[in-house]
């Protein structure tokens, strides 16, 4: 019997969604978030996340870190599609064993970043998971991009730089509890300089940014050298570490992006590593994190 294990995520979900209605044009699955079109003034953005103990967060963690990352991601994910959150379900799968402590203040770090955003949790569910089992916590969101705004994955286009923001490796050492969204940089971005393509680097750039280029029908040439690097990491932890929560966008080569830039973000690194090429030129990359790898 074919089990998950090495199967890996992407096949997976390829297989699965051919077993089942998705949406059409833009609505399906393959984004950050799902896109759906309600008729409104603006897009509705769908997003979906899960935190697993023993894989995102281990029990020892401050739980107030676990729950501004458990938020932060999603809305990271609302970045990298030029949008923003409104509305989070939370859903707590949890032991008995775990303290109320904990549970109290990792609402509290979910509050934390619900404020910081502009977000607001409406409802959820709580259960109990068997005694050993690790906990589970789901979070459902939704959010809202104008329609002019909205970036999908495969806007790219031959010939468009690959850009970074941030400093990317260490998420192993720690960072992937002490992030900060790039809401407030996409949203610039989507006004100043409307990316081809965009993401957030979720799984690392040996992961995501393939995944970029497939779902623009392109290659890509990638300058290791120029890769940003958190402190005290190499090249490969910068490419394979993951959970930097960084943006990865794409764009034509336009004049005063750095500068504007520098004015607007003067704290934070924006980087050029690469350019888009023809499909099936240009490098190839492998590891970064797979659930079912």
């Amino acid at each position: 019997m074919k089990t998950l294990e090495g199967i890996g995520e992407d096949e997976l979900i390829a297989r699965l969604v051919e077993l089942v209605p998705t949406g059409i044009k833009d609505e399906g699955p393959g984004d950050d978030c799902a896109v759906v079109d309600d008729g409104g003034e603006d897009l509705v953005l769908l997003k979906t996340d899960a935190l697993v103990e023993g894989v995102h967060f281990i029990r020892e963690s401050d739980s107030l870190k676990v729950g501004w990352k458990a938020v932060a991601r999603v809305v990271s994910d609302f970045a990298a599609m030029g949008g923003f959150p409104e509305r989070f379900l939370v859903t707590l799968a949890l032991p008995g064993s775990i303290s109320l402590e904990w549970v109290e203040n990792f609402y509290r770090g979910m509050g934390t970043c619900f404020e910081r955003y502009g977000a607001v949790l409406v409802g959820g569910e709580t259960c109990r998971v068997p005694s050993g089992s690790a906990a589970v916590i789901s979070l459902a969101a939704t959010g809202r991009v104008e329609r002019g705004s909205v970036v999908m994955r495969s806007g790219g286009n031959v010939g468009d730089a690959i850009w970074v923001t941030g400093e990317l490796g260490g998420s192993l050492a720690g960072k992937h509890l002490d992030f900060t969204p790039r809401l407030e940089q996409a949203r610039w971005l989507v006004e100043h300089f409307k990316p081809t393509a965009m993401m957030d680097l979720s799984d690392g750039v040996a992961r995501d940014l393939p995944r970029l280029a497939i779902a623009s029908s392109c290659g890509f040439q990638l300058d290791q050298a120029a890769i940003p690097l958190s402190e005290n990491c190499d090249v490969k932890q910068a490419l394979q570490d993951g959970e930097d929560f960084e943006l990865l966008f794409t764009l034509p080569e336009v004049h005063g992006l750095e500068d504007e830039w520098q004015q607007k973000f003067p704290e934070l690194k924006l980087t050029k590593i690469g350019i888009l090429v023809e499909k099936g030129a240009g490098d190839s990359l492998a590891g970064g994190w797979d659930h079912f790898g």
